[in-house]
């Protein structure tokens, strides 16, 4: 018996979907709080030592934070090649307008305090804004993309065609879920700010992370409302086999109905939203309420059930064609092969403990606030 086989391939196929969503969550809760506070930097920090309050919560973490960035891309690249392929090549203007804006991340966090001068530390500080609030829009844009629809088709020799335009992802819809995306990792900024910084860097982080909870549970709600009446869901009609080989166009698609339609035939799946609007809500309270770590465990809450809730409504689809349905890939269509997917599992289950150990040991030695105080001594200080 070959030692892959000991896993039935459409339940290793379920294992990578359910895997690239607990990446995709961990980016969102670690560096999500990174570009949450860079996001925020101009309205929490109203002086330069303010603003180096701000930095240094974030300072020793943050290059830590971007493993799941990482791991997230090389999981899709490893585990879903189709899906790699279509979204990196279609949203390559996008892509690359991420990328430049997370380069900006580690240059201004290298290189804003190496000078006195104050136009250089505020040209620096808005580099870190722009990382900080572009990423987190245009992420959102790209998923109010997927839920509509990415006009993309494959040719029978599975050759990918993209027929859309970058402004063509600007869309109403996909600008509600980058404003929501905005919206949530504020909400994350603003209670590590309350947790990590003190004094008025973190009242103003509590205040402004409570507006953006308060937007998170308007916003959210709203985009449920849009896709209940106005975005057409995807089904396959055609027998569809678990076990399968990466061939989308063996399937049958149609556009009818709406994404919510797996809630009436799994109610369970209810928790997603239900996590979601209740996180932000007790955010929201603890934000109010100066509950530190309470209001960071809500944020990761919602932050959960938020990102939860897309995946859930979609299932079995990963991405969506809007010109040619057939094309969609999913989960159980566009995986890499059995023997790839075992592989890969168990460098997982090996490593993924490791990197999670040694996370919680940074924030461990890390733990602590920043202060105004601390930082005129220049005393454990990263920037």
């Amino acid at each position: 018996m070959i030692l892959y086989e000991l896993i039935d391939y459409g339940t290793l196929k379920l294992i990578w979907w359910l895997l690239l969503g607990v990446l995709l969550i961990g980016f969102a809760v670690t560096d999500g709080f990174d570009m949450g506070v860079a996001a925020l930097l101009p309205v929490v920090g109203r002086s330069d030592i303010e603003r180096r309050v701000a930095i240094n919560t974030i300072g020793p973490v943050w290059e830590g934070n971007q493993v799941w960035f990482i791991l997230g891309g090389g999981a899709i690249f490893a585990a879903w090649p189709p899906l790699y392929a279509v979204s990196f090549s279609g949203f390559y203007l996008a892509m690359f307008v991420t990328l430049a804006a997370l380069i900006l991340r580690p240059v201004g966090f290298k290189y804003r305090s190496k000078r006195q001068d104050p136009r250089w530390r505020n040209a620096w500080d808005w580099a870190l804004f722009v990382g900080g609030f572009v990423p987190a829009l245009i992420f959102g844009v790209a998923v109010g993309n997927v839920l509509q629809g990415v006009p993309f088709r494959l040719t029978d020799e599975m050759r990918m065609i993209y027929e859309g335009t970058f402004f063509g992802l600007l869309n109403p819809f996909a600008l509600l879920c980058g404003l929501l995306s905005v919206a949530m990792l504020v909400m994350h900024g603003g209670a590590w700010l309350g947790l990590k910084a003190d004094g008025v860097v973190a009242a103003r982080g509590r205040r402004y992370g409570s507006y953006a909870a308060a937007a998170v549970v308007v916003l959210f709600a709203l985009g449920g409302v849009v896709v209940w009446l106005m975005v057409t869901g995807y089904r396959i009609t055609s027998v569809i086999d678990p076990n399968m080989p990466a061939n989308p166009l063996i399937k049958v698609v149609s556009r009818e109905g709406s994404w919510l339609a797996n809630y009436a035939q799994h109610p369970w799946m209810l928790i997603a939203p239900l996590l979601g609007f209740a996180g932000a809500v007790a955010a929201f309270l603890g934000l109010r309420g100066k509950r530190e770590v309470l209001t960071l465990l809500a944020s990761k809450m919602a932050i959960l059930g938020i990102i939860s809730t897309v995946g859930l409504s979609m299932f079995p689809f990963i991405l969506p064609s809007s010109i040619d349905p057939r094309s969609s890939l999913t989960v159980w269509d566009s995986a890499s092969s059995h023997s790839t997917l075992f592989n890969m599992l168990i460098a997982t289950v090996i490593f993924l403990p490791l990197v999670l150990a040694y996370t919680a040991w940074v924030y461990r030695v890390l733990w602590g606030k920043v202060d105004e105080h601390q930082i005129e001594r220049d005393e454990e200080t990263a920037y």
